[in-house]
């Protein structure tokens, strides 16, 4: 710590004293029948007091310069996945593998800032070396410390693991965020055991009652040349084929097709299974298991307008993923030889438009009862717009139009958008909307607001209506193409426009399930290493959601196995986090009761096992080698691993660094001063007092 003096400060410092001493002599000059030692000293309190006041006049602040240290951060990260425990090399000591580590760290944290991590398929504090991790994401590591050590003096990176990472990517296009050398340490094997596997199963996910349907499952075997191997497939436990698949080489691999019929509606299990060989290194990854859901019919879905449009493209693009819809684009005059009652669902895009197009068309539209979704904008003839259905009136629109961006309305509830989906629409460039006031007859569900220039109204841009059943949407605005382009723009794809037509498609096309007390999983298979999340929601008899009652719930594995739970509230349903479960088949039964009725949901989910760990058993040691090589670090043998430390020490970018820190400090501030200049005030009026000067 220092303060800063120039030639003016301390002449200015001098001109305090001068005038201190001119007010001593002034006080003191006619006083010589005091005793002299007497009048010098208080001459000279009075000086002192005199310039410490005027210093603090003329110097309120004080500048104060410091300097603080900081030690080179050195950061361990050890693989703790299943792959680095399941396969060694060949004289690998993993007792004194983990020792020599623990050592490295000790005697790093003697001269640097250490700080240690395991990861695997979580990322947690300290060394863990029981190689339970289902996964291997080192991406998800580098990530984690760049956002936590960013800006900070990180002087290397030691990385001990088997460089096979299964999630996240490649970490070197991370590694250069943390600006500082990575030293791997390479553990596994890459010398090829004898193995077989199903490296993947290939296949569709919707599939059609009834329907034969193919699946793709690619073989791979090692050092398992002449061997003869059994691929099966069974169907929820029932085997329903069985081939034979003869192994010709030592890195053998085959595309085997599989034709299946689905013959069962709803989730359905299949498990492809190779009979193990002897002296497998690891026969958990002979065994895949999918899951295809099986429907009964193709949705026929209209899209319906007066003439092209890009926004029809978006549209179409966003459903045509979607195997349950059969998707039909019809424009103009072509809409009056289609017959409506052959479609499910409607998508009539600024229609009855103002030229008329397809009048014989929309003559038939009001005497329908299937769901459809009006999108509403300058080509649209609104006063037959208004006639055509009776429970939404667009007021005052006429010809006007005006520029709307969304809003996600954060109580809507009849589908889903998750919080980083809501971030990227309310980015989204503005809709052309009608100008005018919208009547609702009914109780509406609004998905999105508009915002017109900075002011966010009520006035709704997205939204549905339920007429007894009868579901209808409406968007308000044309220029869904400039939502697609401002997400492209942002680099995100179009996965977030996709989902949210997707979703309002698919929540006016499915029929309104009547129940008043509903459970489900948020999906149907889950992974070992994810948590089990269900939502529920009850009903009175007003079809109003509430939440008063407790939900209690009992899952059941396929050994009878309970588990009970209660669902947490939150707003007016119900969640529940059942956390994670071992692999297998689930049942649940969910119950509650409201006034003197009772109530229960049934339902059934999958956890997969989790083979990612075992389906690479081959060390990626050169992966390994360019971390280093791109970040200037080095690849070590577990062997000489303490070598490390050596070679960190010699690496002249890893040392201290020295911060300036620069404040200004307010004089009032040291109460001290203010202590000693009442000290000699009291000090001299006592002597003069004293001595009869006052």
């Amino acid at each position: 710590m220092g303060n800063s003096f120039n030639f003016y400060t301390i002449l200015s410092l001098i001109g305090c004293l001068l005038l201190g001493l001119l007010f001593a002599y002034v006080a003191y000059r006619k006083t010589a029948h005091l005793e002299p030692k007497l009048r010098w000293f208080l001459a000279a309190v009075r000086a002192v007091v005199i310039a410490m006041i005027t210093g603090l006049l003329f110097f309120p602040l004080l500048k104060n310069l410091s300097y603080q240290l900081e030690k080179p951060l050195i950061i361990i990260a050890q693989d703790n996945s299943l792959s680095v425990g399941h396969v060694q090399a060949s004289g690998f000591n993993k007792v004194g593998y983990e020792k020599e580590l623990q050592q490295l760290r000790d005697q790093l944290a003697e001269k640097y800032e250490l700080k240690v991590y395991h990861f695997s398929d979580r990322i947690g504090k300290d060394f863990d070396f029981s190689n339970q991790g289902k996964l291997s994401n080192a991406t998800a590591l580098f990530n984690r410390l760049n956002d936590e050590y960013l800006n900070r003096n990180v002087g290397a990176v030691i990385l001990a693991s088997d460089g096979i990472f299964n999630r996240g990517g490649s970490p070197l296009y991370d590694l250069n965020k943390l600006k500082a050398p990575v030293y791997t340490i390479a553990l596994g094997d890459t010398i090829p055991k004898r193995d077989l596997k199903i490296v993947n199963v290939n296949h569709n996910n919707l599939v059609y009652l009834n329907n034969d349907f193919t699946i793709e499952v690619q073989i791979e075997a090692f050092e398992s040349k002449a061997e003869l191997a059994k691929l099966k497939v069974f169907e929820n436990g029932k085997q329903l084929q069985e081939q034979s698949v003869a192994i010709n080489s030592d890195a053998f691999a085959l595309t085997v097709p599989l034709k299946l019929k689905a013959t069962k509606l709803g989730l359905q299990k299949y498990s492809i299974q190779l009979s193990p060989l002897a002296a497998e290194i690891s026969e958990k990854n002979n065994t895949q298991q999918i899951f295809i859901e099986v429907i009964d019919a193709r949705q026929k879905v209209l899209i319906a307008a007066g003439g092209p449009h890009p926004d029809l493209s978006v549209i179409k693009q966003a459903l045509s993923s979607n195997k349950n819809y059969d998707l039909k684009v019809a424009l103009g005059e072509e809409l009056n030889a289609l017959k409506p009652n052959d479609y499910g669902l409607m998508i009539l895009y600024q229609l009855p438009d103002v030229q008329r197009s397809a009048a014989a068309f929309m003559g038939k539209i009001s005497q329908l009862n299937v769901p459809v979704w009006y999108i509403v904008a300058a080509q649209t003839d609104v006063n037959r717009f208004n006639s055509l259905q009776k429970l939404v009136s667009i007021n005052g629109a006429g010809s006007n139009i005006q520029e709307a961006f969304p809003i996600v309305n954060a109580d809507f509830t009849s589908f889903a958008i998750d919080p980083a989906s809501v971030k990227v629409i309310e980015d989204f460039d503005p809709l052309l909307a009608p100008f005018g006031k919208v009547l609702v007859n009914g109780t509406a569900s609004v998905a999105l607001k508009q915002r017109i220039g900075k002011i966010k109204t009520d006035a709704p841009q997205l939204f549905f209506v339920n007429d007894n059943g009868r579901k209808s949407g409406y968007l308000l605005g044309e220029g869904l193409w400039r939502w697609k382009l401002s997400e492209a723009r942002d680099g995100q794809g179009s996965t977030v426009i996709n989902d949210l037509i997707s979703k309002t498609v698919q929540y006016l096309a499915v029929k309104d399930d009547k129940r008043k007390f509903k459970v489900a999983p948020s999906k149907s298979s889950f992974e070992e290493n994810e948590n089990i999340l269900f939502n529920a929601v009850l009903y009175n008899d007003s079809y109003v959601s509430v939440n008063t009652p407790e939900v209690s719930m009992q899952i059941k594995n396929e050994d009878g196995k309970l588990y009970n739970f209660l669902f947490s509230r939150t707003g007016t349903t119900y969640q529940l986090d059942a956390g994670m479960l071992p692999a297998g088949n689930y049942t649940f039964i969910a119950s509650t009761n409201l006034g003197d009725q009772k109530y229960q949901s049934h339902g059934a989910f999958y956890v997969n096992n989790m083979i990612a760990e075992y389906q690479q058993t081959i060390a990626n040691h050169q992966l390994l080698n360019n971390m280093s090589l791109q970040t200037n670090g080095k690849l070590y043998m577990p062997e000489n691993l303490l070598k490390i430390q050596e070679e960190i020490e010699k690496n002249d970018h890893i040392k201290t660094l020295s911060y300036e820190d620069l404040k200004y400090e307010e004089l009032i501030n040291f109460k001290w001063l203010f202590a000693m200049i009442i000290l000699l005030l009291s000090l001299e009026w006592f002597f003069r007092k004293r001595n009869g000067e006052i």
